[in-house]
């Protein structure tokens, strides 16, 4: 079986981009015609079904519309979870349609731990027979290498992708990432390359935010084989030349992701109408076509604008 870095690769070359999308369903900015349904309700069971509700009429179509225009979608689990057990069966039907439709899914749960709980955690997001059996999932390294064991396990039985938070930009990341010397996000990468080393399929890539993008090619040094997620773009201040500052010599291991700038645009107005496909997929299209742009000036054959 091939190895999820060579799956990643070929979905690369099957779209002709690597942008992913985030879903992340802010209750309050989804169209007012979905939170008429909910608001003033959410501390009741009823209301957060019908948010849950809500947000699966309002992700599935984007999903579906989203699948010959980009590598893949990152639902983020917490904006679901938040829901109760409605909010993790919509998640589940997200994580569902879209791999029916052919993109990657990233799993955004920062899951981490130890032993058996990991295992869990592995079996739960990871494998293919587990409820959300997705492709590949983020997770928090900084317990110790042993806490992703579980998750590699799984990975490399089923070209599963594992991605460990490596340089966050939140205001307080360095704190922990660039304490001592070598500070601790290079001492983390190089476990991670030495983990990489040994396995073919290179299941273990990294989380790397957009506003890092000085340091994203000496971390391509430090990590050859490891695929970066690149959250950041768009809302947070990221740039594509920023995202995309981490890829290989052929434009691949890197994933720049964007959401709020993609689903909700600029405004922090909620969409008073009932069709937002249309605008989500405008606003996807013009960040795929700046994508490609930035990738073929740097003379990566793989990008090329959707058919």
């Amino acid at each position: 079986m091939n190895g999820f870095g060579s799956r990643a690769r070929r979905r690369l070359h099957e779209v002709g981009n690597p942008v992913v999308v985030g879903i992340d369903p802010h209750l309050h900015r989804l169209p007012m015609a979905l939170q008429s349904r909910f608001d003033g309700r959410l501390h009741t069971a009823e209301g957060r079904r019908e948010a849950a509700a809500a947000i699966s009429d309002w992700a599935l179509p984007v999903v579906e519309a989203l699948a010959d225009q980009v590598w893949g979608i990152k639902p983020q689990a917490a904006f679901f979870e938040q829901l109760g057990g409605a909010g993790v069966a919509a998640l589940e039907r997200v994580v569902e349609t879209a791999r029916e439709a052919g993109l990657m899914v990233v799993l955004d749960a920062k899951r981490g731990d130890i032993s058996s709980t990991a295992a869990a955690y592995a079996q739960a997001t990871l494998h293919p027979h587990g409820p959300m059996a997705a492709d590949s999932v983020t997770v928090n390294p900084w317990m110790g290498m042993d806490t992703l064991q579980p998750f590699l396990s799984v990975a490399r039985d089923h070209a599963r992708g594992v991605f460990a938070l490596l340089r966050t930009t939140n205001p307080g990341s360095a704190l922990f990432q660039n304490y001592g010397e070598p500070r601790c996000a290079d001492r983390l990468a190089d476990a991670i390359a030495e983990e990489n080393a040994r396995d073919p399929g290179h299941s273990l890539g990294v989380v790397v935010g957009a506003q890092a993008a000085a340091e994203a090619p000496a971390l391509r040094e430090r990590m050859p084989r490891a695929w970066f997620l690149v959250p950041g773009l768009g809302a947070q201040g990221g740039g594509v030349s920023d995202a995309l500052a981490g890829a290989d010599a052929q434009g691949a291991c890197v994933l720049p992701a964007a959401a709020r700038s993609i689903l909700f645009g600029s405004s922090d107005t909620p969409d008073p109408g009932t069709e937002w496909v249309a605008p989500i997929m405008a606003r996807a299209d013009a960040l795929v076509l700046q994508v490609v742009a930035h990738g073929r000036a740097r003379g990566w054959s793989a990008y090329r604008s959707p058919a």
